[in-house]
């Protein structure tokens, strides 16, 4: 397909990591901690969060999604991974249809013309506490009382989706703190049997790491090696807080890790190790994760400039890579259980203010460093 004068084809990138219904927390998640809490970071927020996750039906849901997928494909995504764990009704008990609330979203990505591949999300427990902590007010939405249900529901979510070719599943482990670790093994079994793709919360918070030792002796990635969670069709969202071993693991398994830099900033996460999964070998994807910000680009950016920062040294994933956002964009893919040639390509204007006067054979440096969601001429669909 030759490219009309003044644009630049590229990959559409997928988005690896998106919970659609955050977008509603723009702005209300930046208010101020209640006086009482000790500090505020991703905990306190998290309550603002469930709040939210509380309120919303089937109608509102879809809506949600229908806003965040619309301004997805705007912005230069081709797909998205929704990990998806707002299951049941408000009081916790499931729809007539347990599924509805996932339909639901995947009908949003249906109306915008987004590939979606639905990560329906397990959820057990509150968290740990030298025994099982119940899930309490939202979280009675997320949580399960049996694996066996879980995977029940993901099967016949599958068969829904079967004969939609927008649609595919895979399925999610929420994270080490709200499984046990018999559900880890469970989710990685029966998604190495058919072949799906899955996914995990894993190392965001330091006090999340700090639990999972108490719980199981071993780091959140060790916890996931033993329970035969990783794998090349697994992916870890964030990886913030490894070390040596960890990053080793998931080299050795080829395991994909997802950063969503502009969430992880917003929240406080923490420094992703950026230049330590590159020294290993891991695969990076992004993600839009909270949706605090929707554009492709600036997380590309600022997975660079965070790496560039942590190192001090320009010599980044740029310097690696060399065309960044192609590097990202094939690991979102093979994230997600995507072929990338069947994605949608992007046009980009070479006449925005971002990408004018740059020497052509230079123009994949300058989307991973100064390119925008502004400069996204529109879609080009793959033949």
């Amino acid at each position: 397909m030759s490219e009309p004068a003044g644009r630049y084809e590229i990959p559409a990138m997928p988005n690896a990591h998106s919970h659609a219904f955050q977008r509603g927390l723009r702005a209300i998640g930046e208010r101020p901690a209640p006086a009482t809490a000790a500090s505020d970071d991703f905990w306190s927020w998290r309550e603002e969060m469930y709040r939210l996750a509380g309120s919303l039906e089937l109608d509102s849901m879809h809506d949600a999604a229908v806003a965040a997928f619309a301004e997805m494909g705007q912005a230069g995504y081709g797909a998205v991974g929704e990990f998806h764990y707002l299951h049941h009704r408000a009081d916790g008990t499931p729809y007539d249809d347990p599924n509805q609330m996932a339909i639901a979203v995947a009908e949003g990505a249906i109306a915008e013309g987004l590939p979606i591949v639905l990560l329906p999300a397990a959820y057990h427990r509150a968290g740990w506490d030298g025994a099982d902590l119940e899930p309490e007010g939202a979280q009675r939405r997320f949580s399960d009382p049996d694996v066996e249900t879980f995977l029940e529901r993901v099967d016949r979510l599958r068969e829904w989706a079967e004969g939609r070719a927008e649609v595919e599943v895979g399925v999610a482990a929420h994270s080490v703190r709200a499984l046990p670790a018999s559900w880890l093994e469970r989710i990685a079994a029966h998604a190495e049997e058919r072949g799906m793709v899955r996914h995990v919360h894993a190392s965001e918070q330091r006090r999340e790491v700090e639990a999972c030792r108490a719980e199981h002796g071993c780091s959140p990635i060790a916890l996931l090696q033993r329970t035969g969670f990783l794998g090349p069709r697994t992916s870890v969202v964030h990886g913030i807080h490894v070390d040596a071993k960890d990053v080793a693991m998931l080299a050795s398994t080829r395991t994909i890790v997802i950063s969503c830099p502009t969430t992880e900033g917003n929240l406080g996460d923490g420094h992703f190790p950026a230049l330590a999964y590159r020294d290993a070998g891991v695969r990076m994807a992004i993600g839009s994760d909270s949706q605090v910000r929707v554009d492709p680009f600036e997380e590309v950016r600022e997975l660079e400039t965070g790496a560039r920062r942590q190192g001090q040294t320009r010599s980044g994933l740029l310097a690696a890579y060399g065309d960044l956002w192609a590097e990202l964009a094939g690991n979102g893919a093979a994230s997600l259980g995507l072929d990338p040639d069947r994605l949608d390509r992007v046009e980009l204007d070479l006449t925005h203010p971002a990408l004018r006067d740059v020497p052509p054979e230079d123009l994949p440096l300058a989307i991973a460093t100064c390119a925008t969601a502004n400069a996204v001429a529109g879609r080009a669909p793959t033949d």
